[in-house]
């Protein structure tokens, strides 16, 4: 009986609400109201290993980064402003090993970004039109990004297509944040090495194409596939990369000047009843460098009370190893492409975490309302002895201005 008189009282509510609507005269109806998302994000980034391409496939790959980021959403009627910058502080003693007087790709670096983009929306053809742009700079690269995306969703909102484009051109050449230059002077080669220009090329070319498919299967599940392709050119070889061949003798990586790149991806979100989302994704890759993967990866949201979100996730990675990989000492001078850069070995990995979600939803004074914190931590192991710990905070709240 209460529960037949609380959904006559909505009723009523909502049909009052209509009346109401229709009764007021068009110029006096308030325009939608302008909403600002602010999230601070601070990572910590804790890396140990001993097969450091610096040195040849041998040596410590101890690194720890620090991240600060920030980030910000204007949504003003039928458009969105994104705007993103933050920095990687980089405490490296694998990369100091190339020399830390004439390298600045030494004991400490940083990495600077920034990334706008603007969304502009079509409610009547469920469309949505995204154009980005951005900038990133280290001691020994800088890259420009450019981004354009659409998507489409049907009336009923159960269907979504997308696809962006993505491409980022990158100098590879050292000396911008030197003292001495303020500019881009030269690649970076391993101090003992540096008598041999090995590359007349410093630049990479890189485009991705993401496409992407949802659909709403029923109040509990969501199937989504997502394709992807990628072609990379230029240097991609890291010209710090120490290789060691089988007579003793010492060069620097090799690796073509050409990659193309496909994924392909399958989500499955699921509400299990009660207070749990479970979210899956399957992932398949390969290239034409003989790297083919596969991925596993699952997100289950525990929700506790309005306040705490509980998500548990794991992640299984497997690879086969591209053929021009080897072990240190293992290569010989006369094959056409040579790397001891782990990266590109055959190894399985794992990692495992937990994420903690708080949602005080206070409102404040001039209407900023905090929407949440959030705390997670995941431990990363791959089967060559290389670990991480990375940990990650972050801070929500938004302003809605009428």
């Amino acid at each position: 009986m209460v529960r037949i008189k609380k959904r006559f009282a909505l009723g009523c509510f909502v049909l009052s609400n209509c009346f109401a609507q229709a009764q007021t005269p068009p110029d006096s109806i308030p325009p939608p109201p302008s909403k600002t998302e602010i999230e601070l994000v601070y990572s910590h980034y804790i890396q140990e290993g001993n097969h450091s391409a610096v040195t040849g496939g041998e040596g410590t790959e101890k690194l720890m980064v620090y991240g600060p980021s920030f980030n910000l959403k204007n949504t003003r009627k039928k458009r969105t402003l994104t705007l993103n910058l933050g920095s990687d502080l980089i405490t490296s003693a694998s990369t100091d090993r190339i020399d830390f007087v004439m390298s600045s790709a030494s004991k400490h670096d940083a990495r600077n970004y920034v990334n706008a983009a603007y969304t502009l929306k079509s409610e009547k053809r469920g469309l949505s039109f995204t154009g980005g742009a951005g900038i990133s700079m280290e001691s020994d690269y800088l890259s420009l990004s450019q981004t354009l995306g659409i998507v489409k969703t049907d009336k009923h909102e159960l269907r979504t297509l997308s696809a962006s484009l993505q491409a980022f051109n990158d100098d590879l050449r050292w000396g911008r944040l030197n003292p001495d230059y303020y500019r881009p002077v030269k690649l970076v080669y391993p101090i003992e090495l540096r008598k041999t220009e090995w590359f007349d090329e410093y630049r990479r070319q890189s485009y991705t194409l993401k496409m992407g498919w949802t659909q709403v299967v029923n109040k509990r599940n969501v199937v989504g596939i997502f394709p992807e392709f990628g072609l990379q050119k230029g240097l991609l070889s890291t010209p710090f990369h120490r290789i060691f061949f089988q007579d003793g003798e010492k060069a620097v990586e090799k690796l073509p000047d050409k990659r193309l790149k496909g994924l392909a991806a399958f989500k499955w979100n699921r509400f299990v009843g009660g207070r749990t989302i479970i979210k899956s994704t399957l992932s398949a890759y390969t290239d034409d460098w003989g790297i083919v993967s596969v991925s596993v990866e699952n997100e289950t949201a525990v929700k506790f009370s309005g306040l705490f979100t509980l998500v548990p996730h794991l992640r299984f990675y497997a690879q086969k190893a591209s053929p021009y990989f080897a072990k240190k000492g293992l290569h010989t001078s006369d094959e056409p492409y040579f790397t001891s850069d782990f990266d590109l070995s055959k190894f399985h990995s794992y990692k495992a975490g937990m994420r903690l979600k708080y949602y005080p939803r206070n409102l404040h004074p001039r209407r900023w309302l905090v929407n949440g914190w959030n705390l997670d931590y995941a431990l990363y192991f791959r089967s060559d002895g290389l670990s991480a710990h990375i940990f990650t905070l972050s801070f929500d709240l938004s302003f809605t201005k009428t």
